[in-house]
Formats: structure tokens, sequence, C-alpha cells
């Protein structure tokens, strides 16, 4: 079986910076994608940012360019999100994703990953 699991995730005030970890475990597999997704309370879970495993290709949605940065580290399979600047609306519980076949769609879309963590909350006070 295949684990990721979220870590780095705490209170913070507005402003401030934090990095999540994200580590896989367990059965051996091929990475073709891994992600951030977020999900604030009553809405629904949203695409943050991606890197391609391979070439180290990185893309973001648009509130969080120029603040965040994610990137990866083959050897330990973990990959991290970078955060500054943090803003109240950022608060929401952040969820690592990992796509194991190659997708031929948009890697925001939650159908590119096929393992998921179980989240770390994050909270931005102003």
């Amino acid at each position: 079986q295949v684990q990721l699991v979220e870590s780095g995730g705490r209170l913070v005030q507005a402003g401030g910076s934090l990095r999540l970890s994200c580590a896989a475990s367990g059965r051996p597999f091929s990475t073709y994608a891994m992600a951030w997704f977020r999900q604030a309370p009553g809405k629904e879970r949203e695409f943050v940012a991606t890197i391609l495993w391979s070439s180290g290709s990185t893309d973001y949605t648009d509130s969080v360019k120029g603040r965040f940065t994610i990137s990866r580290d083959n050897f330990k399979h973990t990959v991290y999100l970078q955060m500054n600047s943090l803003k109240p609306e950022d608060t929401a519980v952040y969820y690592c994703a990992a796509g194991t076949y190659r997708y031929t769609g948009s890697y925001y879309n939650t159908a590119a990953y096929d393992y998921w963590g179980q989240g770390t909350q994050v909270t931005v006070s102003s």
C-alpha cells in the first residue's frame, strides 16, 4: 500500500511563512506528477500547485503565484510547498496528491492523481 503523509501545518500570522512536506512511503511506485490541493470549510477542493516528476516543471493557481513554491526531492520521494506572504484566505486543509499514470489532460484536474494524503491544517490569522 502507498501512503502519503503531510506535515508542517499550523497557526501562523498573516504575512508569515510556512513550509509543508509530503512524504511517500510503502510500495514503490512510478510518479508522473505530484500536487497540492486545498479545501476550506463549505468549499470545493481546489488546485494549488503541481510538479512534473521527471522534468521538474511546475504550475500554480493564479491566487498563489509569486507567493508559493512547489519543489521535490527525488531520493526521498518527497514534495514540499513553501508558502510566503500568507493571507487569511489561504486558511484551509492542504492535501498532497500523487499521480502514477501518464495523464493526457490538465494536471489541474483531480483525475490526474490516484493517491491522496489525509491533509494538514493551515490557519492564517489577521
